[in-house]
């Protein structure tokens, strides 16, 4: 049995100037989303630097703004109502990957009309760079103590976790599933099957595939959200997150039968 290490909010205090480690998950994930798309923009003519940065900044806004919306209206709209300055406490941690989801579409849609690019040429591009940025996310989760598991129901389990904050329960640290499914496990999925020229739309599709499975997954870990559950056994999250897996098998199969290529060999002229 493990016993969750409270570990200080505060990364780095230089007097009143306080860096929280839930900004220093975001920061990281933002210098690789960075990094990863200046090093694929290489492989793709029409593609710059300054696009990249620019794409990566609208990213990040999208990511913060949606969400901290998505989380205060899919999972805390009582709170909201009760506080509404609640919704601007982002240093308290509270964000929801369908809300930021939504807000980094919104962000990509706009992108897209400034540069002229297609929206899924777009998409293709950045999804298997999102990945690492998820994990820090969750690791960030995990370092503020808040998502956390359900209880495991084998005492013998090698990986369940006290948290004291929460009860004496051993519960799952599902926090740290969550980074190494939808984060490190599809970072590397996606980042391989990219590596070769796929169809328009196809790396789109893996990653709603891919984090759809893993989050649905690892819900059935994860303490529900405000112990809300769905025909008896189903999460808020794993019910979000059903329409991701099931818009992704129909867009995978789309772009195998278009056949439109962006990039390499078969590049459509």
């Amino acid at each position: 049995m493990l016993t969750y290490p409270s570990i200080d909010p505060v990364a780095l205090a230089l007097g009143p100037l306080k860096v929280h480690w839930y900004g220093l998950m975001y920061l990281l994930a933002f210098l690789f989303a960075w990094g990863l798309a200046s090093y694929r923009v290489k492989q793709r003519v029409g593609w710059t630097t300054d696009m990249v940065s620019d794409l990566v900044f609208y990213g990040a806004l999208g990511v913060v703004i949606g969400g901290r919306l998505g989380y205060v209206f899919f999972y805390g709209f009582d709170q909201f109502l009760a506080n509404p300055l609640w919704l601007f406490e982002v240093w308290t941690g509270g964000m929801s990957f369908h809300g930021g989801f939504l807000g980094v579409m919104l962000a990509m849609l706009l992108w897209c009309r400034k540069y002229q690019k297609t929206w899924f040429q777009t998409l293709d591009f950045i999804a298997p760079c999102v990945p690492t940025g998820l994990m820090f996310g969750r690791i960030g989760n995990f370092i503020g103590g808040e998502l956390w598991g359900r209880p495991v129901i084998n005492p013998d389990y090698p990986f369940g976790m006290v948290f004291p904050h929460v009860d004496n329960l051993v519960r799952h640290p599902s926090q740290l599933y969550q980074a190494l499914g939808e984060g490190l496990i599809l970072f590397i999925v996606l980042w391989w099957f990219s590596s070769k020229p796929r169809p328009r739309m196809a790396v789109s599709a893996l990653f709603l595939i891919g984090y759809g499975i893993a989050r649905f997954v690892v819900e059935f870990f994860r303490e529900p959200d405000n112990g809300q559950l769905f025909i008896g056994w189903m999460s808020k999250g794993q019910f979000l997150t059903l329409p991701m897996i099931l818009i992704g098998l129909w867009m995978m199969w789309y772009a195998y039968h278009r056949k439109i290529y962006d990039w390499g060999p078969q590049k459509n002229t």
